[in-house]
């Protein structure tokens, strides 16, 4: 029976692992659980114990799958040395880069990322962010709360039959476009490597930089590489039309952060963020008071079954993979590694 073994602590695992998942580790393979003893420190109630790196030998000698996921050391290349190693990388959370070095992937090592089953839970927040925000929820319930009524000043907004801008075509942007179409929005798609084709199949119309970011909704879903560093800048931004909506579950980095605020302060604007430059954010009480602004810490792709179902989801594809060379929607293309996120 081959062996897998799982390098998490045992709290990320009953995060990430349900038990249809535990079941069939347990049928299909010699399972290596790590231990309290094996983590690097207590942890908290808001982040899991990582694993403590001094561990990682003891747990895959003899490993044929390792199952990673947040908390999991970067794996070097002494795991893979003399040519030997584990044959699979299943990681039951998003990116990989932070986890192997690309060379495994010429060493034919299968990796899998949980990446696509994440990008659904973050394109449910955008859909609902541009939701909220299109329709001032916000300032409503603020209203209310404050014991106000109607606000004749201004009127909510509907998503349907919109123009939605939306900046890189990743697996979180097609989530979202998927999620958009019943609302029959025009979705003008920035992304430098999506061609005609691959446009006319998700139902979207390739757009400029400038085209995207034109419109009433602008949603921002690129990686972090430098080529995307500020990419969203200051002239893009005052030229937004007046009440747009920006969401950002992407990268801080990608947006001029500061001009971004400066006009959703003006109350020109409204914008949900959920990353931000640096991270956690340090915002002064006019900025915290805001009702055009929806903040979030980083939890765009963060959600009960969504993270229960992180181990399944790759781990489905990994044995398809081991089983008859299938490469499923989780499987790390070498090809697309320099411009994933």
């Amino acid at each position: 029976m081959p062996k897998l073994a799982a390098l998490f602590s045992p709290e990320r695992a009953a995060d990430v692992v349900d038990a249809d998942t535990r079941r069939l580790l347990e049928d299909r393979f010699e399972v290596v659980w790590a231990t309290a003893e094996h983590t690097a420190g207590p942890g908290s109630a808001a982040k899991p114990p990582a694993l403590d790196p001094a561990a990682v030998p003891e747990l895959v000698e003899g490993a044929d799958v390792l199952l990673t996921s947040w908390g999991t050391p970067h794996l070097g290349k002494e795991v893979w040395s003399d040519g030997k190693g584990p044959q699979v990388v299943a990681h039951a959370a998003g990116t990989v880069k932070n986890l192997i070095d690309p060379v495994i992937l010429d060493q034919g090592v299968g990796v899998f990322s949980a990446g696509p089953r994440i990008a659904w839970s973050v394109g449910e927040y955008c859909l609902a962010s541009m939701l909220t925000l299109a329709r001032r929820l916000p300032r409503f319930d603020g209203a209310v709360r404050a014991g106000g009524w109607k606000q004749t000043e201004y009127r909510g907004h509907e998503l349907a039959g919109a123009k939605v801008g939306i900046i890189g075509a990743s697996s979180t942007a097609r989530a979202l476009i998927t999620l958009l179409k019943p609302f029959g929005c025009d979705l003008a798609v920035y992304d430098p490597y999506l061609t005609a084709d691959r446009a006319e199949q998700l139902g979207v119309r390739p757009a400029t930089l400038e085209d995207a970011a034109s419109g009433p909704f602008l949603s921002i879903h690129v990686p972090n590489v430098p080529e995307t560093k500020g990419m969203i800048t200051r002239p893009l931004i005052e030229n937004l039309p007046d009440g747009a909506v920006v969401v950002n579950s992407s990268r801080g980095p990608a947006i001029d952060q500061d001009a971004l605020l400066e006009h959703a302060l003006d109350g020109r604007i409204y914008a949900a963020l959920d990353v931000y430059d640096p991270e956690p954010p340090k915002f002064d009480a006019k900025t915290l008071e805001a009702s055009n602004l929806l903040l979030t810490p980083h939890v765009a792709g963060d959600t009960a079954e969504g993270h229960l179902a992180l181990a399944g989801y790759v781990l489905k594809d990994a044995l398809q993979w081991l089983d008859d060379g299938t490469r499923g929607p989780s499987f790390v293309d070498p090809a697309s590694w320099s411009i994933a996120a």
